[in-house]
């Protein structure tokens, strides 16, 4: 292919330079904080992230400004999609996007840009928890639709659930289905396909890398369960779709 002599090279340049990217579970779990409305954990991260902002990424463009910039739009791109997975109008999801851009876009200095990422990332935060609030009646499957989203890279049980929420079971076994109208296991389930497909339209990460980032025992058994639920396989999901947002990016 055109790009393998490019490919080789710099992956010879990163390997001499010591240079070594930032975990995939770790990016994977930002995202899914800001789906879950997981404000302080935003805070948290980004406060962490602040002191040495560029560890762990690549060099999008020789110059700083425009460096950042490319990964501000990844990153707010990433952020919206996963926000409409967990519920967010995809208006809004996009508009708030383009809101973001168009500010960034005014910027020319690097801090100032990666202040507004860590704002941007807490808006959209805030208006998730927001949304859950409005959609989820009671505070204790609220409490385990965050956690299940902050650990779903974890194995997720009822037991583990209802000790996490401080309720029995059964208990809430029957409170959750009640509210949400599938049982828990099932929107475990749902939860992790919706992430995995979007993680296959909008990201290169291997169907083998999403199946040990969203918990599954073995990518047949990702496999499986995402061709249940939609019909067809992972590898023909991103056939599907992941073109097609190539195009819309352009």
């Amino acid at each position: 292919m055109k790009t393998d002599r490019d490919l080789n090279y710099r992956l010879y340049i990163q390997k001499n330079d010591g240079f070594m990217r930032s975990p995939f579970e770790r990016e994977l779990s930002a995202y899914r904080m800001v789906q879950a409305g997981d404000i302080e954990g935003i805070k948290k991260r980004f406060e962490i992230i602040r002191r040495n902002f560029f560890e762990g990424k690549g060099t999008l463009s020789n110059d700083p400004v425009r460096n950042v910039m490319y990964h501000f739009v990844t990153a707010v791109a990433l952020v919206a999609r996963f926000c409409i997975d967990g519920g967010m109008d995809h208006n809004t999801a996009y508009t708030l996007s383009d809101i973001f851009i168009q500010r960034a876009d005014k910027l020319n200095d690097v801090d100032r840009i990666i202040d507004l990422l860590g704002e941007m990332q807490l808006d959209f935060t805030e208006r998730m928890r927001t949304l859950k609030k409005e959609n989820v009646i009671s505070i204790h499957v609220r409490k385990c639709i965050d956690y299940i989203y902050e650990h779903l890279h974890e194995e997720l049980t009822l037991t583990r659930l209802a000790a996490h929420v401080g309720l029995n079971p059964s208990y809430l076994s029957k409170l959750f289905s009640k509210e949400k109208g599938m049982s828990i296991k099932s929107f475990i389930i749902q939860a992790k396909v919706s992430t995995a497909e979007n993680l296959l339209r909008y990201s290169d990460f291997s169907c083998l890398e999403i199946s040990l980032a969203l918990g599954f025992s073995s990518q047949s058994a990702f496999i499986s369960v995402f061709k249940k639920i939609n019909g067809i396989t992972p590898k023909k999901f991103r056939e599907l779709h992941y073109l097609d947002v190539m195009e819309q990016n352009k």
